[in-house]
């Protein structure tokens, strides 16, 4: 009984420390990234703009949709921050409730696109026998330029929001199974891993506790890149009229209203237009800041 008290003891402890190990790495990561001036630009670019998409409704002076025929094509002023449209629209407001759907499909994309990602690069890596298989039509997928893709596949299902994400996340995910399985074949040769196998560990607990909890570093970086293309990509498709339909405001739908007035009203493409370059700038600043700090060997080759 004594001994296996003590043994019990042992392993308690051991635990703890692992926690307080674990809890030492978390605080010299977030002290680092808070160090990171890169970082720190970014993410609070793109925490600015997700306080906008979130109160849109509370900051927005007006209704984005409502008409006022008075006001046509006004230039920016007290009363219309960033001008009017062709309706009478305000731009602001425009802008404001275009940048809560463009983000929203842009972290959406993302997120899909991690877990669809993660999920064939890890099988692929794992479950030798589906490794071809998968990874030949992820490489048909990325035959075609994802943007290309993206329009196809959109035009084909219709113009609205959930479809751009289902066709962005189509076009976007192979590059991120291909980042996912290089990671997870990095991992999988290590002796923890060769470890837990021998030891009987179960394939769930060996994917998700030793293989994914240390390859997903790379794809977090990943996934940065991914929402900027996406919000970029979002606006691509809306501007070509196969995005989120008007009279709903998006970052490219404002825009493609404005190309018509764009000389005698400058400001309707204009303010979208350095809405999406933000948002883009802050998320790869963000990724730079990830990269730098996770794999400090690649910051010192660019």
């Amino acid at each position: 009984m004594g001994a296996s008290a003590e043994g019990l003891d042992d392993g308690l402890s051991l635990r703890t420390e692992m926690r307080r190990a674990r809890r030492r790495r978390l605080g010299q990561l977030a002290l680092r990234l808070l160090n990171h001036r890169s970082f720190l630009i970014g993410f609070v670019i793109l925490v600015f703009f997700a306080l906008v998409a979130v109160f849109a409704d509370l900051i927005a002076p007006y209704l984005p949709n409502k008409n006022n025929y008075r006001d046509v094509l006004t230039p920016p002023s007290a009363a219309f921050w960033f001008g009017t449209d062709a309706f009478g629209r305000d731009i602001a407001s425009r802008v404001i409730h275009g940048t809560r759907v463009s983000l929203g499909i842009g972290f959406y994309v993302a997120l899909l696109t991690g877990i669809f990602g993660t999920l064939l690069g890890t099988l692929a890596c794992y479950v030798r026998w589906l490794d071809a298989l998968v990874m030949r039509t992820l490489d048909g997928l990325m035959a075609f330029p994802g943007v290309l893709l993206a329009i196809a596949l959109a035009s084909a299902l219709g113009p609205s929001a959930i479809n751009s994400i289902i066709a962005l996340t189509v076009a976007f995910m192979p590059r991120t199974a291909r980042v996912v399985r290089a990671a997870v074949m990095v991992v999988q040769g290590t002796q923890y891993v060769e470890a837990a196998q021998a030891a009987g560990a179960g394939h769930g607990r060996i994917i998700f506790r030793y293989i994914l909890a240390n390859a997903l570093s790379p794809v977090i970086v990943q996934l940065t890149y991914v929402f900027a293309v996406s919000v970029i990509a979002e606006a691509i498709l809306s501007f070509l009229g196969v995005g989120p339909p008007p009279p709903a405001p998006s970052l490219g739908n404002i825009i493609a209203d404005g190309r018509t007035y764009i000389q005698e009203a400058w400001w309707i493409a204009v303010f979208p237009g350095m809405a999406i370059a933000l948002v883009v700038l802050g998320l790869n600043l963000i990724g730079d800041g990830l990269r730098d700090i996770i794999d400090p060997r690649q910051s010192s080759q660019h």
